[in-house]
């Protein structure tokens, strides 16, 4: 009969009835009931009352009862550990038994009982069993190392199991070997300076000796260690190639996997020019192709290294092109990738059998895919020049299918095709126009406007296919808007005559209509440019283009190296280095590769880069903004005391970096200086072919006010003077819970939070014994300590009480968010009642942000996250409500004026460490506008409602 007949019961007084067999004479019977007692463990029941019962049961030489009682003591040694004590005496007792399996039994156990007070115990044993006799009890002993490392890492160094660790290296038994290297290589990860490994040639020749026995996970372990040793000249690094490359061959992946590891990392220091170089490139490809012919998921990782090795090396399979080719059954994940690696082996040599497969893969059925083989054929023209032409009538071929998303794709790659051979295939563009109407992704009629503009010359309606994209133009997307103002500037610069109007309803749409300080910004600058110089404004717009790259997806060079050294493992699935994805110090080592064969770099110490190029890294800021990013620009300005500048005479002003900088600023700053752009409408450019603007835009006449330094000023706030506390409302009325009545309000004091509760009695009895949970809800708020109600509450009697709440409990989202439900008991029954909490409660003391990091992360986070709200009737002025808000911990980073608005850049965090960014607006001394106008961004936009209503309480009390 099986063992499932142990599952099926579930009487009453089973435990007693337990008890009774474990502690029975017959040795049958005591099996029976340890495998009860499993079962029930097994299903989640509490068997932890049996514990002294089972552990007598210890001492038998039934090998199977054994592994059972191990395994109960694994379990519960945790929660009794006074009770696991009595254990250790078998322990050092089974480590010195004649049979090494009950030795390997006894250490292997001892490593899974996480319990300090027993671990020091357990160190004679271990330490005995480190230098056992049989290999088996040893190769466990290793591990328990590891395992015992990291319950207590003092101990382990104390006792000095690290050198005997480091002794089983040279062990005769490769598979104590294999586990040694593990065991190391997992306390090395945890103290990545410490130099456990202490690799030389010798240990390496005893590593690849063992390496030919090994078990396939032990090979794993000894590969990867492989991986981490510098070798001292090209003669080892060529030697250590050879004894690894039988293991190309295995199979297991994750092994074939961890040797290309080995051998990519090591061909980085042989000379191209040795026969055993390109000897090892024919080795390489046969394994990676049959690695493709595994199940799908596997077939997924493989392909997502072969990537990398591709980009790093692609000679290794450049004639392996059909082995990417997609079959019918793939799954989508994995035709995309072969995609992938197909376009990086495109070479003149095979784009005719490539570019046969895409156009095939253009007729699928699977929209994605149809869309990515689309845009394959366009980066194989610009990879391969000479296909240029066949990709282009091929896409022609494709958009005369009249399928939608065909069509779209194709457009936005000869875009680019256009951009890599100018002047070329401009016959095409009448096709492209004729399907104008059926674009509707922001990214094709973008491609569509660019090709436009850029061709306006060649288009007899240009600026009728413009001016039908301008009706909509505040329902289209940023890209879209944007790539249409340049468009019809680029049109007005080559047709002035007949798109004047055009212009000037495209730069009114961009710089008045236009929340989007990008598009804002560039209309701006247009119309600067265009009023004061036409000429220069035609230098800059209409400059030749540099050509595009060929490839515009490759993974930088260093990241790219340091994915290479990490090979079969989850960064190379994700092409990110594990610092990207791992919490915490473990693993997070940078590996590179070893200096090239022939390259100057000292191969001493490949972990030191040179003095000059790590200096300036050292002052990189935390958060960098791109050069060319006006929020960069913004940030580099200086902010010190303003200077006078002296007005520049708009007659004299040239179209230099300076003007340009002062038209793109402007909108951000809000702070003008006169003579940039000087008065337009004056401006001589403008009777060359440009009229007057129908509504000049403010701010571009704005004056001078303070100078920049205003910008950042944050003169005169004051410091927090007590944070905002609701009053007492009654959340369980005295009718629902037998008189018992709790009225509360809840108060942030010192960084804590606290939930202030009056209890009345409205009943004719007594009450006492009062205590209080916390259901789970969206912050984790729990009780930091009990209720304290020190005396009983007599009829008609109130106490007040003060509850401190932490955010360390368990977290499940309510609705609304703010819920919390809450469980009272005292000596009559168990109440049960929610409230809300205000979300300021959770506001804490460091959520103000540094300037630079505001703004880019406000850059960072996406536009549909910003959510916009009214404060209606407050009467207050900046000073005032930056000081209120900052005793509630919503704190001002920045402070400026625009055209009489104050305009508040605040920051506050949630205990959960999200961060909101919010931007108010405040009209100064206007009695007849008295609305604030308050602007949230944050990654998590659900709390931005709450945040609101917090605001609002917070100014208006």
């Amino acid at each position: 009969m099986t063992d499932s007949k142990y599952f099926t019961t579930t009487k009453k007084g089973e435990i007693f009835e337990l008890k009774a067999e474990l502690n029975s004479d017959k040795k049958e019977k005591k099996k029976e009931a340890v495998k009860k007692v499993i079962a029930s463990m097994t299903v989640g029941k509490d068997v932890s009352a049996l514990f002294p019962d089972v552990v007598n049961c210890m001492q038998t030489d039934n090998l199977e009862l054994k592994k059972l009682v191990y395994l109960y003591l694994m379990n519960y040694a945790k929660s009794q550990p006074d009770m696991a004590i009595m254990a250790v005496n078998t322990f050092v007792k089974d480590c010195e038994d004649p049979n090494p399996l009950i030795r390997a039994l006894a250490v292997r156990t001892m490593g899974c009982i996480r319990v300090d007070k027993i671990t020091e115990y357990l160190c004679e044993p271990l330490r005995k069993c480190l230098k056992d006799e049989d290999p088996y009890v040893r190769k466990t002993a290793a591990v328990c190392v590891a395992k015992l490392h990291d319950i207590n890492a003092q101990l382990v160094e104390d006792q000095g199991f690290l050198d005997t660790l480091k002794d089983l290296i040279s062990d005769s038994n490769p598979m104590v070997v294999a586990n040694a290297v593990a065991a190391l290589s997992e306390i090395a990860e945890s103290h990545p300076n410490s130099n456990l490994l202490d690799l030389n040639p010798q240990t390496i020749n005893k590593l690849l000796t063992a390496l030919n026995e090994c078990t396939e996970w032990g090979q794993i372990f000894i590969l990867d260690c492989l991986a981490n040793y510098s070798p001292k000249d090209d003669r080892e690094a060529q030697s250590i190639c050879e004894r690894v490359t039988p293991r190309l061959s295995h199979a297991n992946s994750a092994v074939v996997l961890s040797a290309v590891k080995v051998l990519m990392k090591f061909m980085e220091m042989l000379s191209k020019d040795l026969d055993y170089y390109g000897t090892l490139l024919k080795k390489l490809a046969p394994p990676l192709v049959t690695l493709l012919s595994a199940e799908p998921e596997l077939q997924y990782v493989a392909l997502r290294n072969i990537n990398l090795i591709v980009q790093k090396r692609p000679e290794i399979l450049k004639h392996e092109m059909k082995v990417f080719f997609v079959k019918y059954n793939d799954p989508i994940y994995v035709k995309l990738e072969k995609l992938d690696i197909m376009i990086r082996l495109a070479s003149q040599a095979n784009i005719a059998q490539v570019l046969a497969e895409l156009k095939e893969y253009a007729t699928e059925v699977d929209v994605d895919f149809v869309r990515k083989a689309v845009r394959a054929i366009g980066r194989c023209a610009i990879k391969v020049e000479q296909s240029a032409e066949r990709c282009v009538s091929t896409l022609l071929d494709l958009i005369q299918t009249k399928v939608n998303y065909v069509v779209q794709e194709a457009i936005i790659v000869i875009k680019d095709i256009f951009r890599k051979y100018p002047n070329k295939y401009e016959s095409v563009i009448a096709t492209l126009c004729e399907n104008l109407d059926s674009l509707d992704e922001p990214e094709a009629r973008a491609a569509m406007i660019w090709i436009v503009g850029e061709y306006a010359e060649r288009i007899d309606n240009a600026d009728e296919l413009l001016e039908s994209f301008l009706e909509g133009f505040h329902d289209e997307s940023t890209q879209v808007q944007l790539q249409l103002l340049t468009a019809i500037v680029k049109l007005f610069l080559k047709k002035p005559t007949e798109t004047q109007e055009l212009v000037q309803q495209v730069l009114s749409l961009a710089t008045q209509d236009s929340d989007n300080p990008d598009l804002r910004d560039r209309g701006y600058i247009y119309w600067r440019l265009l009023s004061t110089d036409p000429v220069a404004a035609k230098e800059v717009v209409l400059a030749e283009k540099p050509l595009i790259s060929e490839e515009t997806d490759l993974i930088e060079p260093t990241l790219l190296d340091e994915l290479i050294c990490h090979i079969g493992t989850l960064a190379s699935v994700y092409h990110k280095p594990p610092s990207a994805f791992v919490e915490g110090s473990r693993g997070v080592q940078h590996k590179r590769l070893p200096p090239r064969s022939g390259s100057n770099e000292s191969t001493e110490s490949p972990d030191v880069a040179p003095s000059a190029t790590a200096q300036p890294s050292e002052q990189q800021p935390a958060v960098i903004p791109s050069q060319g990013d006006l929020l960069g620009d913004l940030l580099n300005l200086d902010l010190g005391p303003p200077v006078n500048v002296p007005p520049i005479p708009s007659s004299t002003v040239q179209m230099g970096a300076m003007d340009l900088l002062g038209g793109g600023l402007d909108s951000l700053m809000g702070d003008e200086t006169e003579g940039l752009g000087g008065d337009l409408s004056g401006s001589p450019a403008i009777g060359a072919g440009y009229g007057t603007p129908a509504v000049m835009p403010t701010s571009l006449n704005a004056p001078i006010g303070g100078g920049l330094s205003e910008l950042f000023d944050l003169g005169g706030m004051g410091m927090p003077s007590g944070s905002f506390v609701a009053p007492k409302t009654i959340w369980l009325p005295a009718a629902k819970a037998k008189g018992l009545e709790i009225s509360g309000t809840f108060s942030r004091r010192m960084g804590h939070i606290y939930m202030d509760i009056s209890l009345m009695n409205k009943a004719m009895q007594v009450m006492t014994d009062f205590a209080i949970q916390f259901n789970r809800n969206s912050f984790g708020m729990a009780p930091a300590a009990p209720l304290q109600v020190n005396a009983p509450l007599a009829p008609n009697q109130t106490i007040e009480a003060s509850l401190p709440l932490n955010t360390v409990g368990p977290v499940m989202k309510m609705d609304p968010l703010t819920n919390l439900q809450v469980a009272v008991k005292n000596n009559i029954d168990v109440f049960y009642f929610s409230c809300l909490y205000p979300i300021n409660m959770l506001f804490v003391e460091d959520g103000k942000m540094d300037r630079q990091i505001f703004l880019a992360t406000w850059k960072d986070i996406p536009n549909e996250n910003e959510v916009q709200f009214q404060i209606k009737d407050c009467h207050l002025n900046a000073d005032a409500v930056t000081n209120k808000l900052q005793s509630n911990n919503i704190f001002t980073v920045a402070k400026r004026n625009v055209e009489g608005q104050d305009m508040l850049y605040q920051s506050l965090k949630l205990t959960n460490g999200i961060w909101i960014l919010a931007e108010l607006r405040i009209q100064p001394g206007n009695p007849n506008y008295t609305d604030l106008e308050l602007s949230l961004k944050c990654r998590a936009p659900e709390v931005s409602q709450h945040v609101f209503q917090a605001y609002e309480v917070i100014l208006k009390n």
